[in-house]
């Protein structure tokens, strides 16, 4: 069982560049990655997200990438007409001004345009140095995720035994449960008809009663779920998304055992099996 949630991360420096990436992950119900880059690198965004989709099914994932070169490789070229337009105007505002001084070279050098630089580098050369740390920070997430999911899934079962053990008491009540119906009908005959009562009529209607207050089939049902619901939470690639789907259905059994709930004990242990069932959808939400 892996969770959504975790955290990894790796970092590099030599004596050319420092390099750090970062993986978080949060619950979501679909694939969501979002990646957060230099400007000069966003030629990689679509390498990077191929790559974390094809670790990851869903959930909301973010990775952020910082790259700084130590000794970088830099042009610089100076526009002549932008610097000579911005010191005529420089010069222009000092005379309206009636300053007796002209502007800096300082003023003229920061404006917009005038200085022009050109980093050689080509994006795709740094893969060569990215993706190893990158698949060295997804090692780190990967194993953050499984433990968190080992933790979840301990949780879980938890929960699901709370959930079998209420499941077996209201079992063994079900034949009681099934007198007390069969008692009320015969009862309701005695008191309208006396010992005058057809007793094909009590058998009919007893029957009819049966069929609508049983409950042989939801706990089975339910016993067919929980299993299956173990069974897929053992499985390496186990997915939250139909553990959920058995919450769902395991739900539907219970709330129709709560209809039918004839004894006050059974009533109490459908409430303790909707709470479990509550923590355990609250579990699933953060498996993958």
């Amino acid at each position: 069982m892996k969770s959504m949630t975790g955290y990894g991360g790796a970092e590099e420096q030599d004596q050319e560049a420092s390099l750090w990436v970062e993986i978080k992950g949060y619950n979501n119900r679909f694939l969501d990655i979002s990646v957060s880059l230099p400007s000069y690198l966003a030629a990689l965004e679509i390498p990077l997200r191929e790559y974390l989709a094809g670790r990851c099914r869903r959930g909301k994932i973010e990775v952020s990438l910082r790259y700084r070169e130590l000794h970088e490789a830099l042009d610089v070229s100076l526009n002549r007409n932008a610097l000579l337009s911005y010191w005529d105007a420089a010069c222009e505002a000092a005379k309206i001004l009636g300053l007796g001084e002209q502007p800096g070279l300082a003023l003229v050098l920061g404006m917009e345009g005038v200085l022009e630089t050109d980093r050689k580098r080509n994006p795709r050369q740094f893969m060569d140095r990215i993706m190893p740390l990158l698949e060295k920070a997804a090692a780190d997430f990967e194993e953050s995720r499984l433990r968190e999911g080992a933790h979840t899934r301990a949780d879980i079962l938890s929960y699901l035994e709370c959930l079998e053990r209420s499941r077996a008491f209201v079992l063994s009540r079900s034949a009681e449960m099934e007198e007390i119906v069969k008692n009320n009908i015969r009862s309701r005959f005695m008191e309208l008809l006396g010992e005058g009562m057809d007793e094909n009529r009590v058998y009919t209607e007893t029957a009819a009663q049966l069929v609508k207050y049983t409950i042989s089939e939801e706990l089975s049902r339910m016993d067919a779920h929980i299993r299956e619901f173990r069974a897929e939470a053992d499985r390496d690639s186990c997915s939250g998304k139909k553990l959920d789907f058995l919450c769902q259905e395991i739900n539907r059994e219970v709330n129709t055992l709560g209809s039918k709930a004839l004894i006050l004990e059974v009533s109490r242990e459908v409430v303790n099996m909707k709470e479990a069932l509550e923590n355990i959808r609250e579990q699933v939400r953060n498996v993958e």
